[in-house]
């Protein structure tokens, strides 16, 4: 009678799926996207984590240490070659409206005492970066937030510019209460996208017919249907993927967005970091119409 309830009471097990199956690019990225729920992943990632200790801050997954010791190597690379660094991690917050309005409003937040402004030419012209402590508004010497950097996007003619401040993610949340406060922005209506229009029964078949020459056949999940490819998750590790991303000011016509995740920001430390740039990127020609 043991035997038989011992018999009975065996739970199944689960039937895992074979290395073959699980490294699909379908299964791959689906289960990227689970792991990155809680902490988001740099576009270097995988790179990383092969090579380094990687820690969970700040909403994201960073690399922290090499497992190698490979100190005396960076030293090397920072002395007489290059040493690439991955900082997408730290938030970006677009700025974009009438240059006046901006530099007068900026203004309240840091002070020419402390060294560069907003306003500095070599900075407004957009040629060089600049960094500055902000305060809260009207508040220096006291109440400091924290250090940034800022880059302006070259004139075009017109009135209208466009700033970009970068700061670290602890810092994200009070400096965009700040400049949401200055600038008196609220959260801009929601933007309608259609819905692509369904096609026929019979187009689709044509289409599928017309895709399918010359590929493997597609995969298909437990129901038998197509399996689709999973699309990856919308946010950073500052900013919950529903929570608006853009606030404009309806008495003064500026925006600020965040662009965290969505530029990428990369140092390069050591002499030879401008030929690396100079042999990697290369100026794309114009075309007239």
């Amino acid at each position: 009678k043991q035997a038989e309830k011992a018999v009975h009471q065996k739970k199944e097990q689960s039937k895992t799926k074979c290395r073959k199956a699980r490294r699909r690019h379908i299964n791959l990225v689906a289960e990227f996207n689970r792991r990155q729920r809680k902490n988001i992943w740099l576009e270097t990632h995988i790179w990383h984590a092969k090579r380094f200790h990687m820690v969970k801050k700040w909403g994201y997954c960073l690399g922290d240490s090499p497992t190698e010791k490979s100190y005396r190597a960076c030293y090397r690379a920072m002395t007489k070659h290059c040493l690439l660094q991955d900082l997408s991690y730290y938030c970006c917050l677009e700025l974009t409206g009438k240059e006046n309005e901006l530099l007068k409003q900026l203004a309240r937040i840091c002070s020419i005492d402390t060294g560069l402004t907003f306003a500095e030419a070599c900075c407004l012209s957009g040629r060089f970066e600049g960094s500055l402590n902000l305060y809260q508004a009207d508040r220096y010497p006291e109440d400091m937030i924290g250090p940034v950097t800022f880059i302006w996007k070259p004139r075009d003619g017109s009135e209208n510019r466009q700033l970009w401040i970068w700061m670290h993610p602890a810092l994200k949340q009070d400096i965009l209460r700040e400049l949401k406060a200055i600038f008196q922005c609220s959260e801009p209506e929601e933007i309608y996208i259609p819905e692509p229009v369904a096609t026929s029964i019979q187009e689709k078949k044509q289409m599928d017919v017309f895709l399918s020459l010359g590929k493997k056949r597609k995969k298909e999940d437990k129901e038998g249907q197509e399996a689709v490819p999973v699309k990856k998750i919308i946010g950073d590790g500052t900013r919950d993927p529903l929570q608006s991303y853009s606030w404009i000011s309806q008495t003064t016509g500026i925006v600020i967005s965040d662009r965290t995740m969505e530029i990428l920001r990369y140092r390069l430390i050591g002499p030879l970091s401008h030929s690396v740039l100079t042999e990697t990127l290369k100026a794309a020609s114009l075309q007239t119409v």
